[in-house]
């Protein structure tokens, strides 16, 4: 299937912000334009398959898959367009895959343009996931989204989350729950960018069910001009387990940043603890790279750009 039929120019562009397609991928993948399903590809072990009922599909990971990839990313380019998106990831016993999804949004209409993905992972036993997950949004109309991320982390099943919002979100509610099995392992990275007078919301809720899980969440943020971000990850251990939750934010201008770590022990052996810090950029590191001809814009950029690394 050529995708260049299908999609156009700037749509490719939008691709490969937010999942590095440039052309047709060589593995399964499944590719969604303002609300349809527009192209699609499988491999002898991940199935795609439509839902019925509601909008989303299920994607199927047969047992012991090793190395592939499957690219789910979503664009919306039409102007007051909702929609919600379910789903479903059956990851077979002792599978280890990269799932790369992503939604990008051109709006210059009037109206808002939205997007609501609802993921929920079924991760079986022994089987690692790395989910690459990244946000773009461009355009003089609302680009709002809305992700729903649920995991179900099976025994000495690990999961490894990286969620990225680059820039051009108006607005999003992030939500992600996960349930963590006996000795399943969970590490989350997330970068939050926010400017002009854009609003973000991360919630974050982890259960350490099994004995010997273990939980790692780092949320790093920039929030600029009169933008806002509120982040309340939240680490429940009912086990003997572990747990590492940190949130580093570097905040400019006049907006505003308001970071509630929570941790919760439901048994005596569970070992959790969490650490936040809000800042402005170090005035010293400016003056250090503004003395090696660098421009105060440029050395805020460069500062910023090592702290989302």
């Amino acid at each position: 299937m050529a995708l260049n039929n299908i999609i156009t120019a700037s749509d490719f562009k939008l691709l490969d912000t937010i999942a590095q397609i440039t052309d047709v991928p060589s593995c399964a993948f499944n590719i969604r334009k303002n609300g349809e399903g527009v192209a699609r590809g499988e491999s002898e072990n991940i199935k795609i398959t439509t839902k019925t009922g509601v909008s989303g599909i299920d994607i199927k990971i047969a047992p012991g898959t090793k190395g592939e990839k499957v690219y789910i990313p979503v664009i919306i380019t039409e102007t007051d367009l909702t929609e919600t998106v379910y789903n479903d990831f059956y990851i077979g016993e002792g599978a280890d895959v990269v799932i790369v999804a992503g939604c990008g949004i051109h709006n210059d209409g009037a109206c808002a343009s939205r997007h609501d993905g609802v993921h929920t992972f079924h991760i079986s036993k022994g089987a690692h996931v790395k989910y690459e997950e990244k946000h773009f949004a461009e355009g003089n109309g609302d680009r709002i989204m809305n992700p729903v991320t649920v995991i179900n982390l099976g025994k000495d099943a690990s999961f490894d989350m990286d969620t990225e919002q680059i820039k051009g979100v108006t607005s999003t509610l992030r939500k992600t729950t996960a349930y963590l099995a006996e000795n399943a392992k969970m590490n989350v990275l997330e970068k939050i960018v926010t400017h002009d007078n854009y609003t973000a919301v991360s919630d974050i809720d982890v259960y350490m069910n099994g004995t010997g899980s273990s939980l790692q969440i780092v949320s790093r943020s920039v929030a600029r001009d009169d933008s806002s971000q509120k982040f309340h990850p939240r680490a429940i251990g009912n086990a003997k387990c572990s747990a590492h939750v940190q949130c580093d934010s570097i905040i400019m201008d006049s907006a505003k940043v308001a970071s509630i770590p929570e941790i919760a022990a439901n048994s005596a052996d569970a070992e959790i603890i969490h650490e936040a810090a809000i800042g402005r950029i170090n005035n010293e590191q400016l003056l250090k790279l503004m003395t090696l001809g660098l421009s105060p814009t440029e050395a805020e950029n460069v500062i910023i750009e090592g702290f989302l690394s």
